[in-house]
């Protein structure tokens, strides 16, 4: 059981919730938040956050990025702790499980609406697609550089966006700033990683960004994902501005300063610790902007 929990890697889960979070917290600033809805979201997003993190376990062993001289953590397919077979059964397992909540979910959101309904399953099921097809197959988008889209658009647009529509049944397109602050953030977390893993992945065919731009350029884009998430709040809360507490979420730009900093300073082997650091301080600023935007 152990070896499972640790391969579920339940340390990335921070970072899956702060999105519906975020969506949630500006449901209920339109006084339009449903608990069980939240719920259900929450069980759907964890679900596909460890179907991802099990497929890229087997997806990166099988395609080679994860072997002996990589920095991070040794994974359960790699390390045997865990076979290939039972990976894909696992896998299968947490599929089912997406399908399961997700499919709940909807009928708690919409109903017999049948039209948002399919909307939002084929939405679920592009989900599956996109966490399974990142580091599985013969041509993985992870191993061409499409992590970052990949992560901006599920971990900011959708998951924020989709969320908070589950809730009211109503579009904002302002609502797309605080969505791209959760979508840099998530980008900011798979930046580390990737830079952690730079010589691995360089080795193993796995062209991530800082792989293609190096580690110099990757520090420098990291400073722009951090400062592009605050920024992105900032012009939402500027457009509806109806009091100072709604700019409660600067109080977490000591924490992303002190992870640029960290991301620019620290040897490869000695970034791990800032992933969950990263993950945690996202977490943070969407509770900090949630209040505000509560009692503002």
């Amino acid at each position: 059981m152990k070896i499972w929990i640790e391969a579920f890697r339940l340390r990335t889960l921070p970072l899956s919730l702060a999105c519906i979070g975020m969506g949630g917290f500006l449901a209920a600033s339109q006084s339009k938040f449903s608990g069980m809805i939240f719920f259900l979201c929450c069980c759907t997003t964890i679900f596909l956050q460890v179907l991802s993190n099990l497929a890229n376990d087997y997806g990166d062993t099988v395609n080679g990025a994860d072997h002996g001289q990589r920095q991070g953590p040794l994974r359960a397919v790699q390390s045997g702790a865990i076979s290939q077979g039972k990976m894909k059964v696992a896998i299968l397992i947490f599929i089912l499980l997406s399908l399961i909540s997700g499919t709940t979910l909807l009928y708690t959101a919409f109903g017999f609406e049948l039209k948002p309904f399919l909307f939002f399953l084929g939405l679920g099921l592009l989900s599956i697609v996109a966490a399974i097809a990142y580091t599985v197959g013969k041509k993985p988008y992870g191993y061409m550089g499409l992590g970052d889209l990949s992560v901006l658009i599920f971990f900011g647009l959708v998951g924020v966006m989709g969320s908070q529509y589950l809730f009211t049944k109503e579009f904002s397109v302002p609502l797309i700033l605080p969505a791209l602050s959760c979508g840099f953030f998530s980008i900011a977390v798979l930046n580390i990683n990737n830079i952690r893993d730079i010589d691995s992945d360089r080795s193993a065919g796995k062209f991530s960004i800082p792989v293609r731009i190096g580690r110099i350029k990757a520090t420098r884009y990291h400073w722009v994902l951090l400062m592009s998430g605050i920024f992105c709040s900032v012009i939402y809360v500027v457009i509806n501005y109806k009091s100072p507490v709604q700019f409660l979420f600067l109080l977490s730009i000591p924490l992303l300063v002190i992870n640029g900093r960290s991301v620019a300073k620290l040897p490869s082997e000695k970034l791990d610790p800032l992933l969950r650091q990263m993950a945690l301080s996202t977490l943070l600023f969407v509770l900090l902007f949630g209040i505000g935007s509560l009692f503002g």
